[in-house]
């Protein structure tokens, strides 16, 4: 049985590391997002809260984007490649594939609030598909939590996450659909693992496979179809030891050991670079409005905006929205002073008393910007559509 299982699956398996031809192309990022919104004077639209499942997993699927990171890896020759991570301790290390930085010769992560660090890879494995890679810049930071010992189950729900910057942040869903499931795919051989049934997609590569239930790591994806139908994960309890071996003594530092924050200025970017970065803060921001994370929320609002609203106006302004649907949201780069307009436009169902709503239109305007090295929302606007 598992014989045929390679000889059927052999020639459709890739790794799924970098873009091109082979590769998923996704969709925007945007056009599936419910959004939120505040004024300059801090009155703030914000999603509902849904049934209590779907706000668990919406909840899960945000709280361990926190934890993932986009790796982009320079190559020789200029090449690039990308893929993705897991902050896996408070060392600030990641928990990759080994084909998603294998001949790195600078490698930048780049987490969910849109922050950039350099890393070094401290382990990587040679025929067994996982490496670790050191971010001093995320030492401290809180972790995703890892089921180090527990095996999965057939049946089982799962969330693969993949990259959480940009147009590359995939989520999807499904269950364990196979389990002990063998192939090669030089020079890596994998063993023991995962067959799930959510797609791993283009920016999957390296990133966590979550338990629904528990919001735990349980494997690393890595590997899909070309048919998109099923994707592959190495369990962590399989490799975990290798893991902590790294952590604890790194055997290789391949990149500069003294790494720090990368300072990501606007003139450092390209203009479409700036302005991707800065429409997907404004994305971040409502996705965190939309699952009541008003902490994380307020953490995007630039210091100029912080001092004229305090947290706890920022909070009470959810109190009367109980829906919200975004449509047209666009950025565009400002020359003149290094920062990027965000635009959309809002429809918001709001409650007026006596469980009766009214539906309200608004355009809504961010100006966002680096404040100290970090992208920030410095100021919007709503303005009330008739």
């Amino acid at each position: 049985m598992k014989s045929a299982l390679l000889v059927s699956i052999a020639s459709s398996l890739f790794l799924l590391i970098g873009t091109g031809v082979g590769f998923y192309y996704l969709n925007d990022y945007y056009d599936s997002t419910e959004v939120e919104a505040t004024s300059s004077l801090g009155e703030v639209i914000k999603t509902p809260t849904k049934a209590d499942e779907s706000t668990d997993l919406k909840s899960i699927i945000h709280e361990t984007q926190k934890s993932v990171v986009q790796i982009e890896v320079q190559l020789k020759d200029d090449a690039t490649s990308s893929g993705s991570g897991f902050l896996y301790n408070s060392t600030g290390d990641v928990i990759t594939n080994a084909h998603v930085v294998e001949g790195a010769e600078k490698i930048t992560v780049k987490t969910s609030d849109a922050k950039q660090f350099e890393a070094q890879i401290i382990g990587m494995g040679d025929t067994t598909d996982i490496a670790v890679i050191r971010v001093p810049g995320l030492k401290e930071t809180e972790p995703l939590p890892v089921a180090e010992e527990r095996m999965a189950e057939v049946g089982d729900d799962i969330i693969a996450l993949g990259s959480p910057l940009g147009l590359q942040n995939t989520v999807t869903t499904g269950i364990i659909s196979g389990l002990d499931r063998e192939f090669i795919l030089e020079p890596y051989r994998y063993e023991h693992i995962y067959q799930i049934s959510a797609p791993i997609t283009n920016g999957n590569s390296g990133g966590p496979l979550i338990d629904a239930d528990t919001g735990e790591a349980i494997a690393i994806n890595s590997a899909g179809t070309d048919s998109g139908g099923i994707g592959f994960s190495i369990p962590l309890p399989n490799v975990i030891d290798q893991i902590k071996g790294w952590s604890e003594e790194p055997v290789e530092l391949t990149v500069d050991s003294e790494s720090k924050e990368v300072v990501s200025t606007p003139q450092g970017l390209t203009g479409e670079d700036y302005k991707d970065n800065a429409t997907y803060l404004v994305g971040y921001f409502y996705e965190s409005l939309s699952t009541q994370d008003y902490v994380t929320a307020y953490s995007l609002l630039g210091s100029r905006w912080q001092s004229e609203m305090t947290y706890e106006d920022f909070r009470s302004g959810y109190i009367h929205t109980v829906n919200v649907e975004v449509s047209n949201m666009a950025g565009s780069l400002n020359q003149t002073n290094d920062e990027v307009k965000v635009t959309a436009t809002i429809k918001a169902e709001e409650r007026t008393g006596n469980h009766k709503t009214t539906t309200a239109l608004y355009n809504v305007t961010y100006q966002v910007g680096y404040e100290n090295d970090h992208l920030k929302i410095l100021s919007g606007k709503a303005q009330k559509l008739k």
